[in-house]
């Protein structure tokens, strides 16, 4: 079971690292928020129908909706929108690169909000190296025309709600001990209700007449990348454990500038690929410091 485990687990990676490309070949028939309507969408197809084959959904778990409605926002609908709109802006593989300091972040938030992760001398020289990745990739201080400095920040912001919202999930979420996939199921759910409120609709139709950006949009992003992305991981959460799946981090950023330099031919210089060692390197430093305290699923 365990080949099982670790072959969903590179899966995973590939399937996220993937959703960049996807991104810019959509923007280019809708808008960023029109991609992730569409996105959620489509993930929350697979995730509902895995909760009803699982029985895991309960009328009594509505009482939580203001906590499903916090992570909506913070784990899904913000998330995506400013990793769309990122994307828009910056090479697909810059992007992906960047969204590997989302455990920087997550750190960050646990550290100033939570109080429970020490900043010991290792995890302050990870958290040093990899925003110092983040920095060296955005290079503020130049106008360099592959690098938009909003792109960076969008997906700074990105990679700060989801860091948030694992801080929420810690605190509010994980003590409910409700089944992951009811979770996920009211987190979706919740989103598509949001961005149903404020995404404009006008012109949604026409990613459509684009074959490769809706087959992209539907099966990459949706179905694939958010959907069935959310199954897999808690599979391999239940056979690996979450210290294990949490470092399905470092594959994205490399699969992204994979496809990004090899399949449609964008140009890093050596700049960029120092800036992601930086990133990862201080990823990893950040993990091996961290307590290996339990975790629960949701989280």
């Amino acid at each position: 079971m365990k080949r099982t485990a670790y072959a969903a687990f590179l899966l995973l990676g590939v399937i996220w690292g993937s959703n960049f490309i996807f991104v810019k070949w959509a923007v280019s028939s809708i808008t960023p928020g029109q991609i992730v309507l569409w996105r959620v969408i489509f993930g929350f197809l697979p995730v509902f129908g895995y909760a009803l084959a699982t029985r895991a959904l309960r009328l009594a778990h509505l009482r939580y909706s203001h906590h499903f409605l916090a992570m909506a926002l913070l784990a899904t609908a913000i998330y995506y929108l400013a990793f769309a709109q990122g994307t828009a802006l910056l090479l697909s593989s810059v992007a992906g690169m960047l969204s590997g300091a989302i455990p920087l972040f997550t750190f960050a938030c646990a550290w100033l909000l939570l109080r429970e992760e020490p900043l010991s001398r290792r995890s302050a020289l990870g958290v040093a190296l990899g925003f110092l990745g983040v920095l060296l990739i955005a290079r503020p201080w130049s106008g360099a025309d592959q690098v938009n400095l909003d792109g960076a920040l969008y997906m700074a912001a990105g990679s700060l709600s989801v860091g948030c919202s694992f801080v929420y999930a810690r605190k509010f979420i994980s003590p409910l001990q409700l089944p992951a996939a009811a979770l996920t199921t009211y987190q979706m759910g919740f989103a598509t209700l949001a961005l149903l409120l404020v995404t404009e609709f006008e012109g949604m139709a026409a990613v459509f007449s684009d074959t490769r950006a809706w087959i992209g949009l539907v099966f990459g992003l949706g179905l694939l990348g958010t959907g069935l992305a959310y199954i897999i991981y808690y599979f391999i959460v239940a056979k690996l454990g979450a210290v294990a799946a949490s470092s399905v981090t470092y594959i994205p950023p490399l699969v992204a500038m994979a496809i990004g330099v090899l399949g449609v031919g964008e140009r890093l210089d050596g700049r960029d690929l120092l800036a992601m060692a930086l990133i990862l390197a201080g990823v990893a430093i950040l993990q091996r410091a961290r307590p290996r305290r339990p975790q629960a699923a949701p989280e």
